[in-house]
């Protein structure tokens, strides 16, 4: 934690939505991402366009891309953002076998878009593990992060590389 105090609760130590009112519109961009691995059938299958469901990652990047909308909706006290961009990309790994997604939201508002970002991950992947459930229960969604963030007063933040 950075030293300042939790916002999200008044003196009283009741739940609140933050004042945003006087803080400044400035650009704002998050990156979030996380992977999703599977056996190397399912990987392939996914790859290859072989689903009897379709296009199992234009449909993943449709729901994160619709997740991020709809952010304020199911984080409580995250204000409703216009977003300006979402961008999903996905890429995989053989060894082992992962698709990895990475969403990058931008808006100009007074706050910030890493919760759109984080929630568009989320919601890419538990699209591609819901999608290919009947053939591999045992696919494992993880590491979901913020990589980098970008605008407020808080400026600019990345994600320390690994030691």
């Amino acid at each position: 934690m950075n030293g300042d105090k939790l916002t999200h609760f008044d003196d009283h130590g009741a739940a609140h939505m933050v004042d945003v009112g006087t803080k400044d519109v400035t650009a704002r961009k998050a990156v979030a991402r996380g992977s999703i691995l599977m056996n190397s059938k399912t990987l392939d299958m996914i790859i290859k366009g072989d689903h009897k469901k379709g296009d199992v990652l234009g449909i993943a990047r449709i729901a994160a891309i619709m997740a991020a909308k709809k952010t304020a909706d199911l984080i409580p006290l995250c204000h409703p953002l216009m977003l300006t961009r979402v961008a999903v990309e996905f890429a995989h790994d053989v060894s082992p076998s992962a698709i990895h997604c990475t969403v990058t939201t931008e808006t100009r508002e007074r706050t910030g878009v890493e919760m759109e970002a984080i929630i568009a991950v989320q919601a890419g992947l538990a699209t591609i593990y819901d999608m290919c459930k009947a053939v591999d229960r045992g696919m494992t969604i993880s590491n979901i992060q913020l990589i980098e963030k970008t605008g407020g007063k808080s400026g600019h933040w990345t994600r320390p590389s690994p030691e």
